[in-house]
């Protein structure tokens, strides 16, 4: 696959390009380059940075123009996401519903569903949150129990769902339950779609070293939701919570690698300043970072050339999840020692941007975001098996 832009995504890049240099300004310019999926901070002024995103349509870009988007490819998303990163634009807020819930309605959705709910996501007036790892089952979702039962018109739902991000914000969950009494395993599950604002939903935020709260366990007693809130046929929930995954493996992440590169530059800037990158220690452990980022890039430039010349995603993606989530913790523990544990400490003409708060910022969500690869076992046994072709480990 050719990556150089062709002239028509060369018009796109500079489209986009000079709308972020119109748009990112004052106060949406200052909180650029901070947070991620999981961060709440500057959360009103970021939901109107996002409320503009979706006005002129680069939120749900993806989407057929018959439902608001502009029908760009793969190609199109790479460069705005590319073009984002680097104009240092805020976090996103609607990851979770235009990342992963838009793509999978589209997908399996009815009519009247995609009527329904991508306009509301669009327009961020409704947030989304992810009802899938359960204390009891953790990253193995054909081992959850939260169960549904047919009621009339509508599902009542009981159980618990744990490292709900942002539930305390959203208004709705794509949730997976299990609908047929007695099943085991993938059979017997469904993708159902469950207000938050109700009686029988208990949301309880679980306190991180970051001091901030964005995770959540999640409370279901007989809360309810319509019989037609069903994404995909009922009992076939593991195929459409599968392509859920598979969207937040591919594009929902490609500007991941940019934003980790904008991060190490600012450690490598700060060693440069304080003296320490004459430090043989740090030194060596910053060409390691480097090393890293650049084999994101690759990986994730494999990843996309499968994407597009297939449809599917490989197992470069777990490899893309399970390298994220090792590799950023690593940088976040470079990060403090650059500014000051093994003896090595910023000198007082470094420059403001490289305070002790962000890198301390750095080190603490390289952690708690980790949740995000899943876990790191269930990451290397898909690589084993799938990669390597390594036989499955003994149950």
């Amino acid at each position: 696959m050719d990556f150089r832009d062709t002239p028509s995504e060369a018009a796109f890049r500079d489209e986009v390009r000079t709308w972020l240099a119109e748009h990112l300004t004052g106060e949406f310019a200052d909180i650029g380059g901070r947070g991620g999926p999981a961060d709440e901070s500057n959360w009103d002024l970021r939901v109107e940075w996002e409320k503009l995103l979706g006005k002129d349509r680069w939120l749900g870009m993806a989407w057929p123009e018959r439902y608001g988007g502009r029908d760009a490819g793969i190609t199109e998303q790479v460069i705005f996401n590319e073009e984002y990163a680097r104009a240092n634009a805020p976090a996103r807020l609607s990851f979770f519903g235009e990342g992963l819930f838009a793509p999978t309605l589209l997908a399996y959705g009815t009519e009247e569903q995609k009527r329904r709910y991508l306009p509301t996501i669009q327009a961020v007036e409704e947030l989304w949150c992810q009802g899938y790892s359960e204390p009891n089952a953790g990253s193995d979702l054909a081992n959850v129990q939260t169960r549904a039962e047919r009621d009339g018109d509508q599902w009542v739902v009981n159980g618990q769902k744990v490292w709900t991000t942002l539930a305390h914000r959203a208004q709705w969950c794509f949730c997976v339950t299990r609908t047929t009494a007695g099943s085991e395993g993938h059979v017997g599950l469904s993708y159902l779609l469950i207000p938050m604002d109700q009686p029988g939903v208990e949301v309880r935020p679980l306190q991180q070293m970051t001091g901030t709260a964005e995770f959540n366990e999640v409370f279901f007693s007989d809360a309810r939701t319509d019989v037609g809130n069903v994404l995909g046929e009922v009992g076939e929930g593991w195929k459409v919570a599968m392509a859920t995954l598979g969207f937040e493996r591919g594009t929902a992440f490609l500007s991941q690698q940019l934003g980790f590169a904008q991060e190490l530059e600012e450690v490598i800037d700060a060693a440069r300043a304080s003296g320490a990158a004459r430090h043989p220690l740090v030194r060596q452990e910053l060409a390691d970072a480097y090393a890293g980022v650049q084999i994101m890039k690759f990986n994730g430039l494999r990843m996309l050339s499968g994407l597009v010349s297939h449809g599917t995603l490989g197992p470069e993606a777990s490899i893309g999840k399970l390298y994220w989530s090792t590799w950023h913790r690593r940088l976040g523990e470079r990060a403090m020692r650059v500014l000051g544990t093994d003896g090595l400490t910023v000198a007082d003409s470094s420059p403001d941007r490289y305070s002790l708060d962000e890198f301390h910022r750095i080190f603490l969500f390289s952690r708690a975001e980790t949740i995000y690869a899943g876990a790191s076992e269930i990451q290397r046994n898909i690589i084993g098996e799938r990669v390597l072709g390594l036989p499955r480990e003994p149950r």
